[in-house]
Order: structure tokens, then sequence, then C-alpha cells
């Protein structure tokens, strides 16, 4: 194909390099995309750290979690009120309606009561039940336990949640920016492509494939920015807070660490995560349910004092004031043998399969902790290949073009070396938003969330 001897060079144009030295069309087309983009600069911003913050004082879930906390610590006191005596009183009366209750006894009582009170009051004290109290003391004591790691558990599955979603929002949001970018540079093209064609130097084809890329952009803008306002809603409903659909996220995805060097390989010692501690609290629970259910199988001795006023309305019984004192023990001698000994072969049952519990989940937990790393590990390579695939596809996008402007290739190599461009620019971001998703699942699985968000908890514990 013939070309003229000198065209003018299309200059690489992206929201990097952007610079005055571009022509004042260049310059009306960026300001124009980024008006439509929402003046991305003029409108609210979105932080991760206050996103975060909002979501946890919005979370129904952790505030259930602090009323369960607080279930749990009065099912303790209740317990521990076992330790003390269960003071009863009691109050009757009985009329007769002018009918004896008790007939006259000659030399005794001459005349009939037809009524009669009785007020009493008693308190009874267990002296000993197995180990039955202490051991549902210190059960409900560990019920407290648990509750407070499942609300634990409940920020930092907020946090992780939130931060997936920030994250999709910004790569949907770098997305945008770029294919801005691809816009930018194919109406430039074809305003140049316009003026060759007015000038009669290439057929209308040329101009009509730049067209149909340039749709094609177009259509992919609008698509993003739809899924945009999708995952700005999809946060906002999360969080508690409708955000205005020109809110942007103020984070970016072009830089990040080696893992190697923020994190050191993680340590397969499980003593303190949240999961396995719940495990081996799950454990503790079974011994002692096993302990309170042999408890019915052994003598139960408590000790009561008892003191009752009585007497009748009318004066013919005198007032009297009768105090006793009472003991007991109570051996449950057929369950030795019968229902209650089974019943403890039951918990004994479900302790080992708690054990066994233990020990399976455990390598699971520890499967899921080198899963997650390796995962990010591989998430961080992923973003050197898209970089170094970007940086061969912005080579191969400048010779072809440079090849066009001097006539030494056609509009179709420099078009195919945009979109390849345009595709390994929306890899790269993928990449990097696929890392940061990684990340906040490898601090996720290892419990590590609240080391990073310390500042962060201590705003809301």
């Amino acid at each position: 194909m013939k070309h003229p001897k000198k065209i003018k060079r299309i200059p690489n144009i992206t929201i990097e390099n952007m610079n005055p030295k571009h022509s004042s069309y260049i310059i009306a087309c960026s300001l124009l995309s980024f008006l439509s983009f929402g003046s991305l600069f003029a409108q609210e911003t979105l932080n991760l750290e206050e996103v975060k913050k909002t979501a946890v004082s919005h979370s129904n879930s952790i505030k259930n979690g602090e009323i369960r906390i607080e279930q749990a610590e009065a099912a303790k006191r209740e317990a521990i009120a076992n330790y003390f005596p269960q003071i009863n009183g009691q109050g009757t009366v009985l009329n007769g309606f002018n009918n004896n209750i008790i007939d006259p006894i000659q030399n005794i009582l001459p005349i009939g009561i037809d009524n009669i009170y009785l007020a009493s009051a008693g308190a009874t004290e267990i002296i000993y039940a197995g180990g039955k109290v202490r051991n549902s003391s210190n059960l409900a004591g560990l019920q407290v336990e648990t509750k407070t790691i499942q609300a634990e558990q409940s920020i930092d599955s907020i946090l992780y949640t939130t931060e997936d979603k920030y994250w999709q929002l910004v790569k949907v949001q770098e997305q945008l920016r770029s294919i801005q970018a691809s816009k930018i540079y194919l109406t430039e093209l074809l305003k140049q492509q316009e003026d060759l064609l007015g000038a009669g130097l290439i057929a209308k084809n040329q101009l009509l494939r730049v067209r149909t890329n340039r749709s094609r952009v177009l259509l992919q803008q609008s698509k993003l920015a739809n899924m945009r306002k999708l995952a700005l809603l999809d946060l906002g409903l999360y969080v508690g807070k409708i955000y205005d659909t020109t809110t942007v996220a103020i984070d970016t995805l072009r830089q990040v660490n080696p893992p190697q060097l923020k994190y050191s390989e993680p340590d397969l010692d499980l003593t303190g995560n949240d999961n396995y501690r719940l495990i081996e609290k799950s454990i503790e629970a079974a011994r002692l349910m096993t302990k309170i259910t042999k408890a019915d199988l052994l003598p139960q001795v408590s000790v009561g004092v008892n003191a009752a006023y009585f007497g009748s309305f009318s004066n013919n019984l005198p007032g009297q004031f009768k105090p006793i004192g009472l003991g007991m023990v109570s051996i449950p001698i057929s369950d030795w043998w019968g229902a209650g000994k089974e019943k403890v072969q039951q918990k004994i049952l479900q302790e080992k399969i708690a054990q066994n519990n233990l020990e399976e989940q455990k390598d699971q937990l520890k499967i899921g902790i080198m899963k997650s790393w390796y995962d990010l590990i591989d998430a961080y390579k992923q973003i050197n290949y898209a970089q170094e695939n970007l940086y061969y596809t912005n080579e191969n996008l400048k010779v072809q073009r440079d090849n066009y402007n001097s006539g030494l290739n056609n509009l179709t190599d420099l078009l195919d070396a945009q979109q390849q461009e345009e595709e390994a620019e929306a890899k790269y971001i993928n990449a990097y938003a696929n890392y940061k998703l990684a990340e906040s699942k490898y601090l996720f699985v290892t419990d590590n969330l609240e080391d990073k968000y310390s500042e962060h908890y201590q705003n809301f514990n």
C-alpha cells in the first residue's frame, strides 16, 4: 500500500504519559473522557481503611457476636450461682368459710379452727455432687471463650469480604481507565484516517476498520462503567452506606512488594490459630460433658435449714415458730448398670470422635495455609509475567506504529498491535488485583488479619 512520505506520528498515549506536549485534540479527548467517567477527581473518594471501619460498625454479624458473648457470660453467672445456697420462701392461708378445718377436741381444742396460716423459709446447699457443679461452671466459662473467638472470627470475615469487594471495585476502575486510554488512542487514529481519506491517500475501508475497533472499545467502556457502578453498589450495600455513582476508590493496583519480603514462610504451628483453638475448645467441652454425666452416677449430699411460723387468725391456734435442719444423701444405684451407665458411655465415645476430628481438621488447616501461601507466590509471579508481556506489547506497538508511519506495514498490523497491548494491560491489571485478593486470603487463613489491622481492631474492640 502506498503511503505519503510524511504521515503524522501517532503518539503512544496512556494515562501515565499524557502531558501538555500532546496535541490540543488529545487533551480535549482526555478531558471529555474523564468527565464522562464521573468527574473522578472532584467526587467523593473511598479509602480501604475507612470502608472497613464502616463495614465493622454496620455488621449485624459482629453485633450478634457481641450479644452471644453476653449470653454466654450470663450462663456462666448462672452456673456460678449454683455454688451458693438455694433459698426459697412460702406462704399459705386456709379458710373454711365458717366451716371448721379442724373440729373441736375436748379438753384440748374446745373451739374448732376454721382458718390457718403458714409462713416458711428454707435454704439448701449442695455439699457434694460428684463435681457436677464445678464442671458445669467450667463448661459455661468455656462457652464464653468460644463465643469470644467466634466474635473475633466474625470481624476477620467481615474485613476479608470487605477487602474482596473493595479490590474488585478497584480492578474494574483500573480497567475502565485503561480502556479509556485505548479510546483516546483510537480516536486520534480515527481523526488521522479521516484526514488521509479526505486527502485521497487511503481507501475508505481503512477508516471503517478503525471505526469498528473504536466501537468495540466504546462498547467495552460502557460495560466496564456499568460493572463499576454494580461493584460500588455491592460494596456500599455490604458496608451499609450507599455511595454516589461517581465515587471512586483512591487505591491503585500498580505496586506490590514480593511476598517473601513482607511475610515469612507460614509457620504450621497452629497454637494461636482461631480455627484450631475452636477445635481444641470442642474437645475440652466434650471432656467436661463426660465428667458432668459421670457425676450423675455419684452420690449427692446436701444440707438445709427450714423455719416455719404458723397459727390462726382467730387466735384459736396460738402462733408458733418451728425451725428444723435437714441433711440428704441421694445415691443413684440403678444407674450404675442401667441408663446412666450408657449415657456415660455415649459421652466417652463422643469425646473420642472430637479427638479424631481434631487430627483430621488440623491437617486440613495446614493444607489450607500452605495452599494460600503458594497461591500468593503464584499471584506475584503472574504480575511479573503480565508486566513483561505488557512491556513487549508496548514495544511491538511502537515498532508497528513506526513501520506504519514509514509505509512498511499496513493498518491491520497496527490495529492488531494496539489490541494486543489493550489485552496485555487488562491482564496486567487482573494480575495485580488477584495478588491483592490472594494476600487478603493468606492473611485470613493464617489468622493474621488482626495483626495487619491492629489499630483498626483497637478502635472496635
